[in-house]
This record gives structure tokens, sequence and C-alpha cells, in this order.
């Protein structure tokens, strides 16, 4: 008799200012307090400089003002390290702004899809619990670095 078994994944919802974001636990690396990062005027709105994470300059972006909205810097603001993905050697982690401590929800692979829109660097919404999370397109974020000339 064959087990029937569905494949779960722990997620981490990420609060931003007006949208949540939902990845696996494993893209995140780690949650640190908020810090101002250093960074010269002439770069693009959503790039908030770069921040100190283990010894290393990890550069900080606002998901939210990437994705053509004000940055928002609340006072639960918080950052989430993520492993980069795209195996560019000058690029390992990126640091994203959040506006609170993430939340671990248990996924299933039959999560519902919902029908809103998307920013560019969004790749769906879903329903997660009681809310509608965003599914970040980590790739896109790493790119939108690169082509900035930002790593």
């Amino acid at each position: 008799m064959l087990e029937h078994r569905t494949s779960n994944l722990t997620g981490l919802l990420l609060p931003l200012a007006d949208r949540n974001l939902i990845l696996p636990n494993v893209a995140v690396a780690e949650l640190i307090d908020y810090q101002p990062g250093a960074f010269d005027l002439d770069t693009p709105p959503w790039y908030l400089g770069r921040v100190t994470w283990r010894e290393r300059q990890i550069p900080l972006l606002s998901f939210e003002s990437a994705c053509g909205n004000k940055i928002v810097i609340g006072e639960r603001a918080r950052i989430v390290i993520l492993n980069a993905l795209g195996g560019r050697p000058e690029l390992k982690f990126i640091a994203l702004l959040v506006q609170g401590i993430p939340r671990s929800y248990k996924l299933d692979s039959q999560l519902s899809y919902v029908d809103v829109p998307l920013c560019a660097l969004e790749k769906a919404a879903v329903q997660v619990g009681d809310q509608v999370a965003k599914v970040p397109d980590l790739l896109a974020l790493e790119e939108l670095l690169v082509s900035a000339a930002l790593v």
C-alpha cells in the first residue's frame, strides 16, 4: 500500500508596508535589527545602501520602492538577509527592508493562487492563512542590483 503524501514546505511571511511576501524559509539567512545603510545620492530610490552583516557589506533594498511605491521605515522595521540564488560570486546575499518579524507558515503543494495585480518583481499571489501574500522574483531582485551596478 502506497502512502499518499503532500509535500510540505515551511514558508516565511515577510510583512512589508503595503503587502506581505512569502518565501521558503531556506531563502532567508537571518533576521537582523534595522540599521540605516550607507549610500551615495546618485543611486536608485529603492537602494537603501549597504548594511553590515557578519563582517560583510550587503546591499539593502526596499521591495515596495522597487515596485514603484514609497519607502516606509516604520518603528518595527527589521532587515531580512536573503540568500542570493543567481550564482554570482560578487552577490551572495541581499538585505531586504521588512516591517516587523516574519512569521513561519506550513505550506503544502496545493497553494491557492489569487488573481490580483502584480508588480514586475512578483511571480504570483497566494492565499496564506487569512491573507494574500506575493511570491517575489528573487532572481529579478538580483538583476536589479546588477543592472544598476550596485554589486
